[in-house]
């Protein structure tokens, strides 16, 4: 703990864990009746560990910025452009997987998110894209409309919804790979 700030959070558990968040916070889990002298121990006992993943998520963290850097929608006028580009893209996908699956959005929708890539409401079936789908390849934007489209017949990330996107984009788990940013 040290020069390392480090957050303890007392549980209902057996053990003591510790986890780095992907903002770089140092997450200490106790149970409730261990004493702060035996988790200054155990934090302590993992330093090595723990310096060594918080140089990984710094490094992650400014790979994140340095791609996100790559679309510049700072102005209204750059994230028309962005919007125009990327329904370019997207709404012939959105046609052509829609008629092949026998789905309907209700919308499309264009943001600035970093936390995911798109996302779908399956009760107004509005399906939302990151502008950043523009710093992907196209098969990888593909990919993202196929599987929000697949949420518009099944809701969760079940055999279901895998079984979906087997059948209409069999390559979605090498675009998986190549989306985690």
């Amino acid at each position: 703990m040290n020069d390392i700030p480090v957050i303890i959070t007392r549980r209902r558990t057996s053990r003591i864990t510790i986890r780095i968040t992907k903002d770089g916070q140092v997450r200490v889990s106790a149970p409730r009746l261990v004493p702060r002298s035996t988790i200054e121990k155990f934090v302590a006992e993992h330093r090595d560990w723990i310096e060594k993943h918080l140089d990984k998520t710094a490094a992650r963290q400014q790979k994140r910025e340095e791609f996100y850097a790559g679309l510049d929608i700072s102005t209204p006028k750059l994230r028309k452009e962005a919007v125009g580009k990327l329904d370019a893209i997207v709404a012939p996908l959105v046609e052509k997987y829609s008629e092949q699956m026998g789905v309907k959005p209700s919308g499309i929708f264009y943001r600035a998110t970093k936390s995911r890539w798109g996302s779908c409401n399956a009760k107004t079936r509005r399906i939302n894209f990151s502008l950043y789908l523009l710093l992907l390849p196209d098969w990888c934007i593909e990919h993202i409309v196929v599987h929000e489209l697949a949420h518009l017949k099944e809701p969760n990330h079940g055999p279901r919804f895998y079984a979906i996107m087997d059948k209409y984009f069999p390559r979605w788990k090498e675009a998986r790979k190549e989306t985690a940013i």
